[in-house]
């Protein structure tokens, strides 16, 4: 589907936040250009901040926030933000004229798609995790289209009047690079190359309990271990020092810009279980044991995590159970059977979705051909 003329159709995406929202929004950015398609992205001051790659014309700052805690005045001052969100977005959506518009989850691409939906601009909504968050499930109603990055996502109103479709989550141009990788050769006695992160800044209880259970592991397992852990700037030295004392091959660093790379060079990945997290496994794939984040409303990384171990693609622990004893008893349970490993890396495969972006493209431009835009000059 090509749009290549001087007055090529704009999409108006919104993503905010994090990279975990941001991302996705710009790989269908991408994807979108390459069909000839103008893009404007609108988000927050937080993701402005590192959004400067973003292959959008124009990058345009609306105020948002996030209701949350059980002070009055902190619900109030959110709403009000809110409320001045939208009504900034207004303007914007009535110069810009979008053929549609599509928000990424969380709360700053609440003003920018409720604006557009008010302005009878057709909406889609793409909801990364296996439950719908609560920004999305707010707009879930508004919504002409709802994409999803998981068949099953959970929490989807019953009484939505618009469009479903499994789009899967859009990947990275460097996830899709890696993805072309074979699972690394593995028996009894290879090398085994063990990747271990929690996130983006890394999270705590990776450096709490991955050293530990390394070494509650045999001798021998211990011999053959190569690991590349991300660890937070206060927790490097002490997860280095445990290594370095158990003679452990290691490269423990605060962040990894190379991180598909080294997911393709895993025999094994221990991690959270964020969407683009389960995505990437998957695309690659590679096997994991995952543990979800714990105290989530939605309990999303569960929701992600499960789709995995559902295939027997990942083990999933929780944080209760993510000790060093339970973790040491799974890693070598696994390096003793490599083959279970080789059969996860198959299955996560299987679940990728690759094409994400240009499915994900392909339903907002064929919303925006057949619904009517109702903003008026």
């Amino acid at each position: 589907m090509e749009f290549r003329t001087v007055t090529a159709p704009l999409v108006l995406l919104s993503a905010g936040g994090t990279g975990g929202h941001l991302f996705p929004a710009e790989s269908l950015a991408n994807a979108l250009k390459a069909s000839g398609v103008r893009v404007v992205l609108v988000t927050d001051k937080r993701a402005n901040a590192y959004a400067g790659s973003f292959p959008a014309e124009e990058i345009i700052e609306i105020p948002s926030a996030t209701p949350s805690g059980r002070s009055v005045l902190q619900m109030a001052k959110a709403a009000f933000l809110l409320g001045k969100g939208i009504l900034k977005a207004i303007p914007v959506i009535r110069r810009l004229k979008p053929a549609a518009a599509v928000g990424f989850g969380g709360y700053p691409t609440v003003p920018p798609i409720l604006a557009a939906s008010f302005l009878g601009v057709p909406t889609v909504i793409h909801e990364a995790n296996g439950v719908l968050g609560r920004a999305n499930r707010l707009l879930a109603r508004r919504a002409s289209l709802i994409a999803t990055g998981f068949e099953a996502t959970k929490g989807v109103p019953a009484d939505v009047s618009g469009q479903r479709v499994h789009s899967g989550n859009p990947i990275r141009p460097p996830v899709l690079e890696a993805a072309k990788i074979a699972y690394p050769a593995l028996s009894q006695d290879s090398r085994v190359k063990l990747l271990v992160f929690g996130g983006s800044q890394g999270a705590r209880v990776m450096s709490d309990i991955v050293p530990p259970a390394i070494a509650l592991l045999p001798t021998e397992i211990r011999a053959r271990l190569s690991i590349c852990q991300q660890a937070r700037e206060e927790d490097l030295q002490r997860v280095r020092e445990t290594y370095r004392k158990l003679d452990v091959a290691c490269e423990v660093e605060p962040f990894f810009k190379d991180l598909p790379r080294r997911i393709a060079d895993a025999h094994l990945v221990i991690s959270r279980s964020g969407a683009s997290t389960v995505a990437e496994l998957s695309v690659i794939g590679r096997p994991s044991i995952l543990v979800p984040l714990p105290g989530s409303l939605d309990q999303d990384q569960a929701a992600n995590a499960k789709t995995l171990a559902d295939i027997g693609a990942a083990i999933v622990l929780t944080q209760v159970e993510f000790t060093p004893e339970r973790l040491a008893s799974e890693i070598q349970g696994l390096l003793t059977e490599p083959e279970r490993l080789t059969r996860a890396a198959a299955s996560a495969k299987s679940a990728g979705i690759s094409d994400a972006a240009e499915r994900l493209a392909e339903a907002v431009l064929k919303l925006a051909l057949t619904t009517k835009n109702g903003i008026k000059s």
